[in-house]
């Protein structure tokens, strides 16, 4: 099993899992045809199907690593941009956007979603210090109660407002609606993927306290903070792009750790990878298993992120039963 989770082997999945991505689909479209496509099919291939596949990859990482850097920041494995309520905020954001800018540009949709969902995970940081919970469980409930409350609000305003239906669009991932045009703004993911890179090593150093951080000449407020703007702003554009796609920062951070440990550096560009691979995983069963229609990318991770997180569960509760 530890072979699967060598970076080599990730890589390789990866570029296979992305070529079958690129040719699955109701359009014919054959890779044996790569060299020789028809004007409809080059159409197809450029405006929906590079885009589709470049926002999946995209999408799986930012998610993927927003889970890291707050597992790393929260020292707690419970948690994600799920169970902290951030992609709650997030689609708050948007539908606040749809309210007072119904034409407005995605770049609108954006800053409303990155200045809601960075507000309401600093708030669950700030609740957390406040409430100094020991229970490692409390934490991600914490989190889950706060993103059902702002949720509930969100679906309240959006009725009020007659706006259901427009926020609907957000409330479940979709990659059926990402065509050329639509996805673009999902590359400002790539300079803060760099940006976590960069600052990996303070990240690894403030997770493991703020006495530690200081010990060693580090500034835990501010890497704190670095951390925050990075996982809020993530999961803002993948939010405001594709729509929710749950349990990803939560279960491939911890299937990373367990094979390559909790150095962040170290377990950064795995996570990347392995995040991508299950969305890509998950999206070509989504399209497979009722073609020529396709299952809602957000139900389909919702099921296996389930079923994963549950085994992961009852493999720890067996290590911790083994330790006693």
């Amino acid at each position: 099993m530890k072979f699967i989770f060598k970076g080599y082997t990730l890589f390789i999945l990866l570029v296979i899992l992305t070529i079958v991505s690129l040719f699955i689909g109701v359009s014919q479209l054959s890779l044996i045809d790569i060299f020789h496509l028809s004007d409809e099919q080059m159409n197809i291939l450029f405006s929906s199907r590079i885009p589709r596949t470049v926002s999946i990859l995209l999408s799986g990482s930012s998610l993927a690593l927003s889970g890291l850097i707050m597992q790393q920041m929260m020292q707690n494995k419970f948690v994600s941009p799920t169970t902290a309520g951030t992609m709650e905020w997030a689609k708050l954001g948007i539908l606040l956007s749809l309210i007072f800018f119904p034409k407005g540009h995605i770049l609108i949709k954006l800053t409303f979603a990155v200045a809601l969902s960075l507000g309401g995970t600093f708030l669950f940081v700030k609740l957390i210090n406040f409430i100094k919970v020991k229970e490692v469980i409390f934490v991600p409930l914490l989190g889950i109660m706060i993103g059902g409350i702002v949720s509930s609000f969100t679906t309240f305003i959006a009725l009020r407002t007659n706006a259901l239906q427009s926020i609907n669009n957000w409330l479940n991932g979709n990659f059926a609606v990402i065509t050329s045009g639509r996805y673009e703004i999902l590359y400002l993911a790539i300079p803060l993927l760099i940006i976590a890179y960069i600052f990996a090593n303070h990240f690894t150093i403030a997770g493991m306290g703020k006495d530690f951080s200081h010990n060693l000449g580090v500034k835990y407020e501010q890497i704190i903070n670095i951390a925050l703007l990075i996982t809020a702003t993530l999961t803002a554009l993948v939010v405001v792009t594709v729509g929710t796609l749950p349990f990803l920062g939560l279960i491939v951070p911890n299937i990373i750790s367990i094979y390559r440990g909790d150095h962040l550096k170290n377990a950064l560009p795995h996570t990347l990878m392995l995040g991508a691979i299950f969305v890509l995983i998950a999206d070509i069963i989504g399209r497979i298993i009722v073609y020529p229609y396709e299952i809602n990318i957000g139900l389909t991770i919702g099921v296996f992120g389930t079923i994963i997180f549950l085994i992961l569960l009852m493999k720890g509760r067996k290590n911790y039963a083994n330790e006693r």
